[in-house]
């Protein structure tokens, strides 16, 4: 089994933001993570999966998801998304990001765990210093549909 922990991270919503993930398989343990100028919370912890997802080299073993968002695994445990994709996302926010985890998610075999986030789970504190990292990061990507899809037009 893969094991992946997630976490995301805005410095204001929306301000400077990160996602950072922690990979585990096999005794093997690879981290990932990048800030962006403009973003939301939701956006980073939702992006922290896909990202984890899309790394991967294949699909012929189970994962474990862990994430410490409500939004993330709740929409997707509870099927929100599936009913928000029939309904064209009308009203939804970062349809982008989910169309994006619609398209990896019939790939895979994945198990979601939500665990409470700042209360001393070792992977989800590593997750969250490496999204908080990122996201005072000089280096910075520009989260384009964010800025010029949504932000604009608020």
């Amino acid at each position: 089994m893969i094991q992946i922990y997630t976490d995301g991270s805005a410095k204001g919503n929306p301000g400077p933001g990160g996602y950072g993930v922690v990979m585990r398989y096999n005794g093997v343990e690879k981290e990932i993570s990048q800030g962006y100028r403009l973003t939301t919370n939701n956006r980073m912890e939702l992006l922290a999966i896909i990202v984890a997802l899309e790394s991967l080299k294949t699909n012929k073993h189970e994962i474990s998801i862990y994430s410490d968002s409500k939004y993330v695994i709740d929409s997707i445990q509870k099927g929100w998304v599936f009913d928000w994709e029939k309904k064209n996302f009308k009203g939804k926010k970062n349809i982008d990001l989910w169309k994006r985890y619609l398209e990896l998610h019939p790939k895979f075999t994945i198990h979601y765990n939500w665990v409470k986030g700042h209360n001393g789970h070792p992977e989800n504190e590593r997750c969250d210093f490496l999204a908080v990292k990122a996201a005072e990061s000089d280096h910075q990507l520009v989260d384009s549909y964010f800025e010029n899809e949504v932000y604009q037009k608020e």
